[in-house]
């Protein structure tokens, strides 16, 4: 990938298994209700034919006009804080006496795309289009701004479930992503540069690309599944979260990132298939939160070199490698150097394949695993469970205050408190992704003295406070840093 330059989000949707199986899922009066009616095959509409049986060129105008009012610009504001240090008091910052020099931090906007998908309200867009923010407004096709409350996300496919109290709206149907071809005219809508309603046309450059972007940006430990549609229709900053429809206006998936060395478009755009971003807004709508079945085990694609090392007979498929504890698959019989060929009926040529047909599907479902050992074919059935070994689908958690921040505390040991002439004081133990990060300079080590003026003890008691604040509230962390021993503060809303 390194050809590709820099890898950047921009847009698009897909997620769920096939259409017929997850038609039990969703009655006529439930809020879930997704719209599956756009099966025709695109290839009956690539061309039309005038009064007199003459073909005529391509023609992509009645698509653009079905879609265009299913797709909504969404503008997400978070609001910043500032950070201060110790410093000499000036009379020019009636602020410093107060808090120190200060470097402002105002609150940021950005922007991306969502597509409506059912009448209800409910807008699929990017995880990274709302990730953190403290409003968020979609405009629609009509000019029309509502805000907006997220529903659920999964960080893991970049997808986000946002909603508007608003119903009857015009909304686009979902088509079967696996039976799109590579070479297939597409067409990719959304808000590029603020640019709203921009549609442009490309094919289906290939299938289950796995780029890497989530893994990296999720960081180690990444549970991401990538196997993304991949189209040269432009897509640039701000198709995030857009519509790749077909030529009959179905859904085919979501549009989420771009490769490009300069940050535009380059020629290759991705998105998620519609078969995978189904199923997570059903989980979301349902459930709260995704239910992502779990095999437990540890895949590589094989290639030639592969083949060549382990003495297979295969060129294809996914290559055992090992499993987690409490894996479905290893209690199920399968062994380390088993070779997965096929899942229920879907082939599996390569690891993003297996990982994109069981991220489909939730605990307790059964599949059945056909892996060639050592040139014998063999059919194991397994049943799928979550990331605690069990077959139960999985409570949403209520998100943890302290978490959010992105701070791991601890307790401060009394020689260090005596040193530093402290009464009180937690320390920074480790600073991650997080409010505090995004929105102040703090560094780990700092010792957390007051918040809000509130002299703090324990980790119980800077927690407890912290839990206290409404969204929106400015907290104030006042401290010191052991090996810097002068007064810092830092300031954001929660």
């Amino acid at each position: 990938m390194k050809r590709f330059g820099s890898l950047f989000l921009a847009a698009v949707l897909g997620s769920v298994c096939t259409v017929a199986s997850y038609q039990w899922f969703v009655n006529e009066k439930s809020p879930a209700k997704l719209d599956y009616s756009a099966t025709v095959p695109t290839s009956k509409v690539a061309y039309k034919v005038d009064e007199n049986g003459k073909a005529i060129p391509l023609d992509f105008t009645a698509a653009a006009e079905q879609v265009m009012p299913g797709v909504v610009f969404i503008r997400s504001t978070q609001q910043g804080g500032a950070t201060r240090g110790g410093g000499e008091e000036s009379s020019e910052d009636p602020f410093r006496e107060f808090f120190g020099p200060r470097t402002q931090r105002g609150p940021t906007q950005s922007s991306g795309s969502g597509v409506i998908v059912n009448e209800a309200g409910y807008i699929v867009t990017n995880n990274h289009v709302v990730q953190d923010a403290d409003l968020i407004e979609v405009t629609l096709y009509d000019n029309r701004t509502i805000k907006a409350e997220v529903v659920g996300t999964d960080p893991d496919t970049d997808l986000a479930l946002i909603k508007v109290n608003q119903e009857g709206l015009p909304h686009l149907s979902f088509v079967d992503s696996d039976k799109a071809k590579v070479g297939e005219w597409v067409l990719a809508v959304g808000n590029p540069y603020n640019l709203t309603s921009t549609v442009t046309a490309g094919i289906i450059s290939a299938k289950g690309r796995n780029i890497n972007i989530l893994r990296r940006n999720n960081g180690e430990g990444s549970t991401a599944i990538e196997s993304f549609i991949q189209t040269d229709a432009a897509i640039n900053p701000g198709n995030s979260g857009g519509a790749l429809v077909d030529l009959n206006g179905g859904l085919l998936g979501i549009n989420t990132a771009i490769a490009s060395p300069t940050g535009s478009y380059s020629g290759y755009g991705f998105a998620v298939p519609s078969n995978i971003v189904s199923k997570i807004v059903e989980d979301l709508i349902k459930f709260g939160t995704v239910q992502r079945g779990w095999l437990g085990v540890t895949v590589q694609s094989i290639d030639s070199y592969l083949a060549k090392e382990k003495d297979l007979s295969i060129n294809e498929g996914a290559f055992v490698t090992g499993f987690a504890e409490k894996s479905s698959a290893k209690e199920s019989g399968m062994k380390e150097g088993d070779v997965v060929v096929r899942i229920d009926e879907t082939p599996i040529k390569s690891s993003t394949a297996l990982i994109e047909y069981i991220g489909r599907h939730r605990p307790g479902d059964k599949v059945t695993m056909v892996v060639n050992r050592k040139g014998n074919v063999i059919d194991i059935p397994v049943v799928l469970k979550n990331r605690d070994g069990k077959t139960t689908t999985v409570s949403r958690e209520e998100p943890d205050a302290v978490a959010a921040l992105g701070v791991q505390m601890e307790e401060l040991d009394a020689k260090v408190l005596k040193r530093l002439e402290l009464s009180s004081g937690v320390k920074v133990k480790s600073l991650g992704a997080g409010k505090v990060s995004k929105y102040t300079e703090m560094r780990e080590g700092f010792i957390v003295t007051k918040v809000n003026d509130q002299p703090i003890h324990s980790v119980k008691e800077f927690t407890d406070v912290i839990t206290k604040k409404k969204a929106g509230d400015l907290v104030i962390l006042s401290g010191t840093y052991e090996d810097f021993p002068r007064e810092f503060n830092y300031a954001f809303r929660k």
